[in-house]
């Protein structure tokens, strides 16, 4: 499988885009901003006040040119000229969660979820059911953006998020740690409600269109499946991830 475990930026911050979304991270006393960067086309009264909203943090202000922004932003319609770089204190590789000396016992690995809202309501709700770690992969998934931690209601900063390249490396790297894979599926296998859940167990959860991929869905061990007693053939993935979350909770963790 060799080593991916390199510690990249996207496994240290979350970045934001825009000039009143760089403003809110300033002046929220809750959040640590690694830095700033400023087109140097950048001007006016809005530019100015994160100047000094900056300054007041002692956080770094770099100027890049426009291009270099849209580039760091990845979204050249909205970026406004400016990026912070906010630390995300729980985020981290997933290599370096497994190798912990108390590795997390029960993790959430997102497979192909596209749908910024979705990806931000999964991780409100995870970091909401206490889940150690949630395995969102650098391709393959919406990248952590500004409607990712919109959508979370700001919780995206604090949850336990663990990077890697794909979902089929997690799941790849959580079997060799002797971790059991589940799949979550809408018409087959055991009811989330009654399945035996070993201890130290991953749950997949697949894209809103194709669900659980097919390189992944070969290393799955067991489906688990929520009953749906009334005339509704599948449930939105975040909603399915609310009723798991729950469920372990209801378990005891």
């Amino acid at each position: 499988m060799g080593d991916r475990s390199e510690v990249s930026p996207k496994d240290r911050f979350l970045t934001v885009y825009g000039r009143k979304p760089v403003l809110e991270a300033l002046v929220d006393p809750g959040l640590t901003v690694d830095k700033v960067v400023l087109a140097d086309t950048a001007r006016g009264p809005a530019v100015a006040e994160i100047q000094r909203a900056a300054r007041a943090a002692g956080v770094p202000v770099r100027r890049a040119s426009a291009h270099r922004v849209k580039v760091l932003a990845g979204n050249g319609k909205q970026d406004q000229g400016v990026l912070a770089d906010v630390v995300a204190p729980r985020m981290r590789p997933l290599a370096a969660a497994l190798s912990a000396a108390r590795p997390p016992a029960r993790v959430l690995v997102l497979d192909g979820i596209t749908t910024p809202a979705n990806v931000g309501m999964i991780l409100r709700t995870a970091t909401a059911a206490g889940v150690p770690g949630v395995v969102v992969p650098r391709r393959g998934v919406a990248a952590l953006d500004p409607l990712v931690v919109k959508a979370s209601a700001g919780v995206a900063f604090r949850t336990p998020v663990l990077r890697c390249g794909t979902a089929l490396e997690a799941a790849e790297r959580l079997v060799a740690a002797g971790y059991a894979l589940f799949g979550l599926g809408a018409a087959e296998g055991t009811s989330v409600f009654t399945a035996e859940l070993p201890r130290r167990a991953a749950f997949v959860l697949g894209g809103e269109s194709v669900g659980v991929g097919p390189e992944v869905r070969e290393l799955v061990a067991g489906w688990l499946t929520i009953p749906m007693p009334g005339e509704v053939e599948s449930l939105n993935v975040s909603a399915a991830a609310a009723v798991l979350c729950f469920e372990l909770v209801r378990r005891g963790g």
